[in-house]
């Protein structure tokens, strides 16, 4: 049987070794190897545990243990709601989810300027960091081909939305060097803009000529079997990937 390449990488990337699986999972050692070496799947309640222990889905890891049915199905529970356009997402809703986060903060916008006028926004993600959470920020390269096209589409006029992100970064330029917190700044073509805070998420899909809090948005919340909210997670980190620091 064929190596379970996935969970070895998964493993190795979080820096645990069989012994440390089977501890925690009350298994046999030479079950969590088999696991790897032979490619054999684990019982559900053991997927589901090992799964959460890597920050990964049951999905990714052993993608021939769900039937298509069962895989739609949790895909379709990771959707928590679908709000016609952003600006319907309620206020209390974004509070929560900020306040609520303790591991990962992940945003990639153009602009995201309602967060960023929200005199609570720096503070809080500050805090944040202190306690330990990771905060990754994305923002459009001000000078892009892909910025200024975003802009002429939206019909503001070539400049508006270079001149919207050079104010983000000025409000958020006093993160820049803490503990915790990377601000880059990206030259990609934005399909979506998304908001992760630990495992929910708010996915806002851009829509050809209209400005983003009128497009819809996507509360997600990830499920270990699940693999929408991970898809939009691989998304982000590509993004990162190619992403680089301001100039400020």
């Amino acid at each position: 049987m064929p190596v379970n390449e996935r969970l070895r990488d998964a493993l190795q990337r979080a820096g645990l070794s069989a012994d440390n699986v089977a501890e925690e999972l009350k298994v046999d050692a030479k079950t969590v190897e088999r696991w790897i070496t032979q490619g054999r799947s684990p019982y559900p309640k053991y997927r589901g545990k090992l799964a959460a222990m890597l920050r990964e889905t049951e999905r990714y890891l052993w993608p021939d243990a769900f039937s298509p049915d069962r895989a739609a199905a949790a895909d379709e529970s990771e959707v928590v709601r679908i709000y016609p356009h952003r600006n319907d997402i309620p206020h209390e809703l974004w509070s929560r989810l900020l306040s609520s986060a303790t591991a990962r903060i992940d945003v990639l916008v153009y602009v995201g300027m309602f967060l960023t006028e929200d005199p609570a926004f720096v503070p809080a993600l500050r805090a944040k960091a202190t306690a330990g959470a990771r905060v990754r920020l994305l923002y459009g390269e001000p000078n892009s081909r892909e910025v200024i096209r975003r802009s002429t589409d939206e019909g503001i006029g070539k400049a508006t939305i270079s001149a919207k992100i050079r104010n983000a970064l000025a409000l958020v330029r006093p993160l820049d060097g803490e503990p915790g917190v990377e601000i880059r700044c990206h030259s990609t073509t934005l399909y979506n803009s998304i908001y992760r805070y630990d495992d929910e998420m708010i996915v806002n899909p851009h829509v050809l000529g209209i400005t983003a809090p009128h497009a819809p948005a996507l509360h997600l919340r990830r499920l270990s079997a699940g693999d929408l909210f991970g898809t939009y997670a691989q998304s982000f980190d590509r993004v990162w990937e190619t992403a680089k620091p301001p100039k400020w």
